[in-house]
């Protein structure tokens, strides 16, 4: 139902150039007529396995961002090489 209503946001409902309620009703109604009797069946193609995927990728970037931030804290200065060695 989710994608359904970003349909009809992208749809039908922007660009917001109503003037009433019945020109928002009328075209509401005119789209799902149409809609209804074109609409397929979603092929997905975002796996369970590319979900996985994507969740490891992004706790990984989180465990790193969060690896800097803990770098960032520490009190120590890097050292610096002496040019003359």
């Amino acid at each position: 139902m989710e994608i359904y209503f970003s349909i009809v946001q992208r749809k039908v409902v922007t660009p917001n150039d109503f003037t009433s309620l019945d020109q928002v009703e009328d075209r509401l109604i005119t789209f799902e007529r149409r809609y209804n009797e074109t609409a397929r069946p979603f092929r997905w193609k975002f796996t369970p396995a590319d979900l996985e995927d994507l969740l490891a990728r992004i706790e990984q970037h989180e465990q790193k961002e969060h690896n800097l931030q803990q770098h960032d804290d520490c009190d120590h200065q890097p050292a610096v090489l002496d040019p003359a060695a």
